[in-house]
């Protein structure tokens, strides 16, 4: 999943670009579901996307898919640290892994490493387009309190 660009033909450009024989269809409802959540959520609505499916390929490492079930359970308005991600997936010196599986996170938002910080509070980073300026306009959306 990708944020949006600034405009439609610039988002769907960008699509083509990566996946040049898609052709654009109708959602399925499931994924209307998840367009409206985000749509919500990037429009002032703090909102809760745990409910949308996740299916993730092979190509997800093992380690990858516990850091995202785990980032998963952190609910609107709060945080938590790459260190704190660690010791709940069982390795609490893997501060630094987490990062960076969080930094290859295929679904930001639904998987909302936004709601991870570094530590003492710092935002840490966000590959998203806009980067730190997008999570913590996420993270003001959903009220989170930041040290």
């Amino acid at each position: 999943m990708w944020l949006p660009e600034q405009t439609d033909p610039e988002t769907r450009a960008r699509v083509a670009r990566r996946f040049p024989h898609i052709i654009e269809s109708t959602p399925p409802p499931f994924v209307s579901h998840a367009i409206d959540g985000i749509v919500a959520l990037l429009e002032g609505e703090a909102r809760d996307l745990t409910d949308i499916p996740l299916d993730f390929d092979d190509g997800v490492p093992e380690f990858h898919r516990r850091v995202y079930d785990v980032t998963r359970t952190i609910k609107p308005g709060t945080t938590l640290s790459y260190g704190e991600i660690a010791q709940r997936v069982g390795e609490p010196d893997a501060a630094r892994a987490v990062g960076q599986a969080l930094g290859r996170n295929p679904i930001p938002i639904i998987v909302p490493c936004h709601r991870v910080l570094a530590a003492r509070g710092g935002t840490g980073g966000f590959s998203a387009p806009g980067g730190t300026a997008t999570k913590l306009q996420l993270l003001a959306i959903e009220g989170a309190r930041l040290l």
